[in-house]
């Protein structure tokens, strides 16, 4: 009887664990920061980055305020330190509009449209573009100056047959008529391409001081 009293005061009075350490809520928040902080950092790098366009050398598409994202893993992953990408899901085409590194000055985003890929020729006669001997319809092209300029003097409206070389990319604006591209200097490189722009996420119309709603959400094509 005395043993059975014994285990069942046994069964009444359960040993209790010791209380767990609570981590302090600076250390809490300071976890939560670098961890944010870090996800950010890989999500800028290889997945998706924000560009905003200051210039109009892509209007009507893109528009002065315009917010977009940009795909940085579809041309594949750079490797840091190494002079190669990964994962590639595609190579740019022809119609893509690219963010780049300017050729003439890294430090700089350069926005434009690929007309030509490697191994293309590509012709400018009277603001008309030629591709391989054929028109390049552009439906998203437009022209705001009705001069015409003689090649001798600027190439913007007759250029001579020009062939893309091995991992370059022939470039324009759509806003033909002001925009600097390739036209002017030339050809993109592969590894200067940073992404695929994809969607317009934000517009603030800085003339009129509000946002431009009908181009938020909107994808680029």
């Amino acid at each position: 009887m005395e043993e059975q009293q014994e285990a069942h005061q046994e069964e009444l009075h359960p040993v209790h664990p010791e209380p767990l350490k609570k981590k302090s809520l600076v250390r809490e928040y300071a976890e939560s920061i670098i961890i944010a902080v870090l996800l950010a950092l890989v999500i800028r790098t290889y997945l998706v980055q924000a560009f905003k366009i200051p210039s109009g050398s892509m209007e009507d598409t893109l528009a002065i305020g315009d917010h977009l994202l940009v795909s940085k893993f579809i041309y594949g992953t750079k490797v840091p330190f190494l002079d190669k990408r990964i994962l590639t899901v595609r190579d740019p085409r022809r119609g893509d509009v690219i963010v780049f590194e300017y050729p003439e000055d890294p430090s700089k985003d350069f926005i434009k449209r690929v007309i030509g890929v490697p191994g293309d020729v590509v012709e400018g006669k009277e603001k008309k573009v030629y591709v391989n001997g054929k028109l390049y319809e552009n439906p998203h092209e437009i022209h705001k100056e009705k001069d015409m300029i003689p090649k001798e003097m600027n190439p913007r409206d007759t250029f001579a047959p020009v062939t893309v070389p091995a991992d370059s990319y022939f470039v324009m604006g759509d806003n033909r008529d002001r925009s600097y591209d390739s036209r002017f200097w030339k050809f993109v490189r592969r590894d200067q391409i940073k992404g695929l722009a994809f969607i317009k996420y934000w517009s603030w119309d800085r003339e009129k001081l509000r946002p431009r709603f009908g181009n938020i959400g909107r994808l680029i094509n």
